[in-house]
């Protein structure tokens, strides 16, 4: 398959949708073997997403940022090893072993609300909670001061990113998720299924939260940008450009001096995303 999504993307970009009707993988589980395909070739350094979602070959791309190897066990940074020139972006905070060989940058931050629907009256929850309900140990909203109902558990697909850091900041592992979840495909999907369902919890990031839904209270901490930048809020992820000093080039040290500056804040900001300063 992997061969095939290549010659596809040899001829044009292509979004998952397109891939999957060319590949007539027309059923769920079609998809998920089509992600996980597009997933190892990201990971091989074969392909990458552009700002529109959509799948192309590295070598017909013209970005500046290196590749993150990306794994059921964690992060992976060629730059660590390599005399890499290349920024690499990573969307989590680096482990002990990896700062210790490469320069970590914060370029902004991120938020994962926990979201419910309006009419919910539960209002806040700990992190072991949330745990318990994604894993299936908390099943009905009674067990945690809601009403007699079963909980509706709404999470992101395989790969997303929101997905991920939820995981890790909840401390469950993708096979844990309760079985009967519902899976959406995107931010704005999981908002709507939540919206429009009583019962249900979901998790978004900050940009998604609005008057649609309702935003949980996570160990007593409203899901706040300034509660992210305080380290309080514990559902967030700082997005990072990783160097390796001894041969990052005058451009592109350029480049995240001008991200952190405030003239790029300004963008960050209008991208919704929370500021450094």
């Amino acid at each position: 398959m992997e061969e095939r999504i290549l010659e596809l993307l040899q001829e044009k970009e292509r979004s998952i949708h397109e891939l999957q009707a060319l590949l007539a993988l027309n059923n769920s589980e079609g998809f998920t073997v089509l992600l996980k395909a597009l997933n190892h070739l990201e990971d091989e350094g074969k392909v990458v997403r552009n700002e529109k979602n959509e799948y192309l070959l590295i070598e017909n791309s013209n970005y500046i940022v290196g590749v993150l190897h990306i794994n059921k066990r964690g992060f992976g940074f060629v730059i660590i090893d390599e005399e890499s020139e290349d920024i690499f972006i990573s969307s989590r905070d680096l482990k002990d072993e990896e700062a210790a060989k490469v320069k970590a940058t914060v370029l902004a931050y991120d938020g994962v609300a926990v979201i419910t629907n309006t009419s919910n009256p539960v209002k806040e929850l700990t992190i072991e909670q949330i745990r318990d309900i994604f894993t299936g140990k908390i099943t009905n909203w009674s067990e945690v001061g809601g009403s007699n109902a079963p909980i509706v558990v709404v999470s992101r697909e395989a790969g997303s990113g929101t997905r991920t850091a939820f995981e890790e900041g909840v401390e469950y592992s993708e096979e844990e998720l309760v079985k009967d979840a519902i899976i959406s495909k995107g931010n704005g999907d999981v908002k709507t299924t939540v919206s429009t369902n009583e019962n249900a919890i979901g998790f978004v990031s900050f940009e998604y939260v609005d008057d649609a839904i309702s935003s949980i209270n996570v160990n007593g901490i409203e899901p706040t940008a300034a509660n992210v930048k305080a380290g309080s809020y514990a559902l967030s992820r700082p997005f990072l450009a990783v160097t390796n000093e001894q041969y990052i080039t005058e451009d592109s040290q350029k480049l995240i001096d001008y991200i952190t500056s405030e003239e790029g804040q300004q963008i960050v900001e209008d991208n919704k995303l929370i500021t450094i300063d």
